[in-house]
């Protein structure tokens, strides 16, 4: 039985991403979702530590607790509210009155814990067979860094790089749906500037990203969205390493492991195997642990050790050095690093574990015209700073940073609208009435006084062009 590994945080950190989905889930649902103590368990995990408190003091206690105020420290009363908001919302407690457990929590988590119950919620573990072979958790990880990698460099690449894999069409329809790339008038599918700011978070944000939007087309997919979390949660609480049997999987759920092996969250050895081995990316769902191993091919000097390393919380990890005639010095061996860079930085030298470049009119405006925007590229140059380059203060060049403002500005001088232009006026006063009609429905893009004409929006013509036909009829 896995132990109980919760995230620990402040009690003003943001909450798990995951938990303001599941505050909008009816109570049915979550009842439902709650038979599960693999379930239970991983949504306890996602709590902050003052809610975990709370549902340790009431799990063992039968009656309901009138008394927990008394507990709280005045200046803890906000801290204890807002939890309890989180219980109620996700109907782990009734009221806030007379505190109490949903009974279904309450017994699926004793079970959790003492690892009662005989409902296969921890998976089935497969039958050991002597002439098969056992996976092995490196094969594990290789396969998880290789699906996950293939996913990202075909985002910073948009689909233009060789590789040796492509995301399945699975994978990229998921991707276009969550906006993470889009395609214009049929042409292929280009990173946006959300896609850009995917890769500023940790690979265990990013993941659930994927998932929530997972999660979201489950009901047009005519999946069961209860199997499909108990599904996710019954993996996060599996054994690494370990091989489980499909025959206790629901439809639903045996469906579900054709997509998750192109997520690099399961492995099997064929699609039609009866078994399968969850990886490291499955088993971290809800626990602190690194979703990813160390890669042993990053060696530069400021290699991250992983092989997805596109994360805010870079600290002594980083890799570039940014001088302030825009040469850029990234200490990399990682193909993926050196595809994100190459998104805004013209490439010039290319050694064995370092990357030599620069921050160009051109490359920058490259950039914005996918979608990146000046800031995302400055945030990304300060989350992968070299650990020398943050012994500065600023941390980035301040002429850099300007720069790169400025170039965006630069780009966003001129804005294209189509709409009308509305001229030849017969009198002054006929254009100022018009011209107030228009303006009174907010549709006035340019007006030039002198020359008695004004620019409209296309949605606004047909009201114009009436407001005209009737003062002109009138007289």
């Amino acid at each position: 039985m896995p132990s109980v590994q919760a995230r620990s945080s402040d009690p003003q950190t943001a909450p798990h991403a995951l938990l303001p989905f599941l505050r909008l889930q009816s109570q049915t649902t979550l009842t439902r979702l709650y038979q599960r103590p693999s379930s239970c368990l991983s949504i306890f995990r996602l709590l902050g530590p003052l809610e975990r408190q709370l549902v340790m003091n009431m799990l063992w206690i039968e009656s309901p607790i009138t008394t927990m105020k008394a507990w709280i420290a005045p200046d803890g009363k906000t801290f204890y509210d807002a939890a309890l908001g989180v219980m109620v919302g996700l109907h782990i407690i009734q009221n806030t009155t007379k505190l109490a457990l949903n009974p279904t929590f309450k017994s699926s988590m004793r079970q959790a814990i003492t690892g009662s119950g005989t409902t296969g919620s921890f998976g089935v573990p497969a039958e050991s067979n002597e002439k098969r072979q056992s996976v092995r958790v490196d094969t594990l990880d290789a396969y998880a860094l290789e699906r996950w990698e293939t996913i990202l460099h075909y985002m910073v690449s948009s689909g233009q790089g060789q590789f040796p894999s492509k995301p399945s069409q699975g994978v990229l329809y998921l991707l276009q749906r969550s906006g993470l790339m889009q395609s214009t008038n049929g042409s292929a599918l280009q990173i946006t500037s959300s896609g850009f700011q995917f890769l500023l978070h940790s690979p265990h944000d990013q993941l659930w990203s994927l998932l929530l939007q997972y999660l979201d087309m489950a009901e047009e997919r005519q999946m069961d969205l209860v199997e499909v979390l108990s599904f996710l949660f019954m993996l996060s609480t599996m054994e690494l390493g370990r091989e489980y049997s499909t025959d206790s999987l629901s439809e639903t759920q045996k469906a579900m492991l054709e997509d998750l092996r192109d997520y690099g969250l399961v492995w099997q050895r064929k699609g039609s195997s009866k078994r399968f081995s969850p990886t490291r990316l499955a088993t971290t769902l809800t626990s602190l642990s690194p979703p990813l191993p160390t890669s042993s091919g990053s060696s530069g000097p400021g290699s991250s050790g992983t092989a997805v390393t596109l994360t805010s919380s870079a600290g002594p990890q980083g890799f570039i050095i940014l001088e302030t005639n825009y040469r850029i010095y990234a200490y990399t061996d990682n193909p993926l690093q050196t595809a994100v860079l190459n998104l805004f930085v013209t490439m010039k030298y290319r050694f064995p574990n370092l990357v030599v470049g620069m921050l160009t009119r051109e490359s920058v405006r490259k950039a914005l015209s996918n979608g990146i925007t000046a800031d995302q590229i400055i945030s990304y140059l300060v989350a992968h700073a070299h650990p020398q380059m943050r012994k500065n203060n600023p941390l980035l060049p301040v002429t850099v940073q300007d720069q790169i403002r400025l170039w965006e500005l630069e780009r966003n001088r001129l804005k294209s609208a189509q709409g009308f232009l509305y001229k030849d006026f017969a009198s002054q006063a006929d254009y100022e009435y018009v011209l107030a009609y228009a303006k009174q429905l907010g549709v006035v893009l340019w007006e030039n006084a002198p020359k008695r004409s004004f620019f409209g929006t296309l949605e606004g013509h047909a009201n114009i062009r009436g407001f005209i036909e009737r003062r002109s009829n009138a007289s």
